[in-house]
């Protein structure tokens, strides 16, 4: 009988913050580093996407990073490489896998779960798969004791909506408004009742899409398990590594720790000392 694993998330820092990396990029120590980073700064969950040639609900900073990666023939084989190397190096930190269906689907989606479960993966999101129209990725989740985390957005009907919120599944991703990742989001009165209505049937949500300060974080905190943030990351790690100089990983390590920090509500390491 499976046995769906546990999601054991640390209390790393007053505000728990999913961080989301690009596998690869810009490279595969670079990304490391940046998983380092990420924890250091106070990172409770880091979401690892999968390179992917038409990432359709990525904002430009994602897309690029991935077409970066994708042209030096990054293979998702790579990128759950990568995953064993940041699993071993950080046991305790959980690493859901973002990917499309076309990843997920062309090696078939037992073979594409039973690699994650190898990984440690903790759990896949597939923001273009339904959660009624899955291709079989939900049982084979189950099979391999990983959780399925099925993507609400705002531009669900409420029936719709309502349907997945009370399907029984422990975690729910909450895109806080339509459109694509990367573009500054504010935490209203909207988003609120959004959340409320994500999490009606029980499930812990993880909400994210454009969470770029540490404000944003603040105000988003109150009302989901977990803080989203990728595009600002990737932004950030572009930034430090763009000169290739010799300097670029402490620069890219310093940074990324820096707003992670601030993220999730850390004082700023100078100020711990």
């Amino acid at each position: 009988m499976e046995t769906i694993r546990n999601i054991k998330i640390p209390a790393r820092a007053p505000i728990t913050l999913m961080a989301h990396l690009v596998a690869g990029y810009p490279t595969d120590d670079a990304a490391f580093e940046a998983a380092r980073a990420l924890v250091r700064g106070g990172a409770s969950i880091l979401e690892i996407q999968l390179p992917f040639s038409d990432p359709s609900a990525d904002g430009p900073a994602i897309q690029s990073a991935c077409a970066s990666v994708l042209r030096r023939g990054y293979k998702t084989a790579d990128g759950f490489k990568l995953i064993d190397r940041i699993r071993t190096a950080f046991p305790d930190v959980p690493v859901f896998v973002m990917t499309y269906a076309s990843l997920a689907y062309a090696p078939g989606i037992e073979t594409f779960v039973r690699r994650a479960a190898e990984a440690g993966v903790a759990g896949i999101i597939v923001p273009d798969l339904p959660f009624d129209a899955d291709e079989g990725l939900a049982e084979a989740c189950r099979r391999n004791g990983l959780h399925m985390i099925p993507v609400a957005a705002p531009s669900m009907s409420p029936h719709r909506l309502s349907q997945l919120a009370r399907a029984g599944f422990p975690y729910l991703y909450a895109a806080l408004r339509a459109g694509i990742t990367g573009e500054k989001t504010v935490i209203g009165s909207g988003t609120v009742d959004f959340i409320r209505n994500v999490s009606a049937g029980g499930s812990a949500v993880f909400g994210g899409f454009g969470i770029e300060t540490g404000e944003q974080a603040a105000a988003l905190a109150p009302t989901v398990a977990a803080v989203v943030a990728g595009s600002v990351f990737v932004r950030t790690i572009a930034a430090c590594t763009a000169s290739g100089g010799t300097d670029a990983m402490a620069a890219l390590n310093a940074a990324v720790s820096a707003k992670a920090r601030e993220l999730s509500g850390q004082a700023p390491e100078h100020k711990r000392q």
